[in-house]
């Protein structure tokens, strides 16, 4: 099994899960139904995180089936590189909306922690990026799947296929950052700060649960939640601006597989604060329970994780 196939199979993940998303939202706002407005949130938010090992491995994908020839890709004669990147850019597209959706998601559930319940702006955002998430995946989508079923096409879009590819978006911002000599610095910068931000918010929140500054409440340092939410923001950003200018050096190398794993776990593991009570029941000078305790344990790990493939990127693996 290489990245190729694990693309093929994660890609079904954002077109349905998505899909089912917001379908669930669309219930819950007829119904009225809390639990259940949570419920599709969460989807949402977990589509999200999915959709970034997605993308990734697409890259992998190109080149499993092209070989790169000069700088260039040379397709085999049954596969249209047209194709290939029309596909490319709607999923850039579809991935960018995907990923605002699940922040805006995640804020949501923050909110309704706060409150006990969504706010209307933030419910119309919900549903409007997920509408536009859902219709631009399934173009996408529908483009991955031509590409190897020339027998579905029309005769206009055979002939389409045929034509010559302009060079994707992807490529084109790739090629920006690398040509602008201050910007990939300016990026480097903005994902340091970025991830003090998150890492600085993981320490605090789940440090409280460990059994530091009992004098604080969980719900006081939960507050701070947002921040690290900005944080990883930022560094998906800034992330995506080095994936796009060298993606090769980045699906080549093992140990930011091995990132990418973690990230994903600690996306899935950052919702137990969000669905169950009880570390919200943690006052001060508390003690937290051992599932809590676990939980932040667990999150101590993979960001630490995290924080040592990004930063042995270079010297581990074989890409750079």
């Amino acid at each position: 099994m290489n990245l190729a196939h694990l693309h093929l199979l994660l890609n079904h993940f954002p077109t349905i899960g998505f899909g089912i998303g917001l379908g669930l939202f669309l219930v819950s706002l007829f119904g009225r139904n809390l639990e259940l407005k949570r419920a599709s949130l969460v989807i949402l938010f977990l589509i999200a995180v999915i959709a970034i090992p997605t993308y990734l491995t697409g890259a992998a994908a190109q080149d499993t089936i092209c070989e790169r020839v000069n700088g260039g890709l040379k397709c085999p004669a049954d596969v249209s590189l047209a194709m290939i990147q029309k596909h490319e850019d709607w999923a850039l597209l579809a991935f960018s909306i995907m990923e605002i959706t699940g922040f805006v998601a995640w804020i949501g559930l923050w909110q309704m922690r706060r409150t006990s319940k969504l706010g209307v702006l933030n419910a119309t955002a919900v549903l409007l990026l997920a509408v536009i998430a859902v219709g631009v995946m399934s173009v996408a989508a529908n483009l991955g799947g031509d590409i190897r079923h020339p027998e579905i096409l029309s005769p206009d879009e055979i002939a389409a296929a045929q034509s010559s590819g302009r060079e994707p978006i992807a490529r084109v911002i790739g090629s920006y950052v690398i040509g602008q000599t201050w910007l990939w610095p300016a990026c480097e910068a903005l994902h340091f700060v970025g991830l003090c931000l998150l890492f600085v918010t993981v320490l605090i929140v789940n440090l409280r649960v460990l059994g530091l500054a009992k004098s604080l409440s969980f719900t006081a340092v939960y507050q701070t939640l947002p921040l690290g939410m900005l944080g990883f923001g930022i560094n998906l950003l800034t992330g995506m601006m080095f994936f796009l200018a060298a993606p090769q050096q980045y699906v080549s190398n093992v140990e930011f597989h091995r990132k990418i794993i973690l990230v994903v776990l600690a996306g899935i593991n950052v919702l137990y604060f969000m669905l169950f009570d009880k570390a919200w029941k943690v006052k001060a000078g508390d003690d937290a329970p051992i599932s809590s305790k676990f939980a932040a344990l667990a999150a101590l790990v993979l960001w630490v994780g995290i924080l040592y493939y990004g930063e042995m990127l270079p010297f581990l693996g074989n890409a750079f």
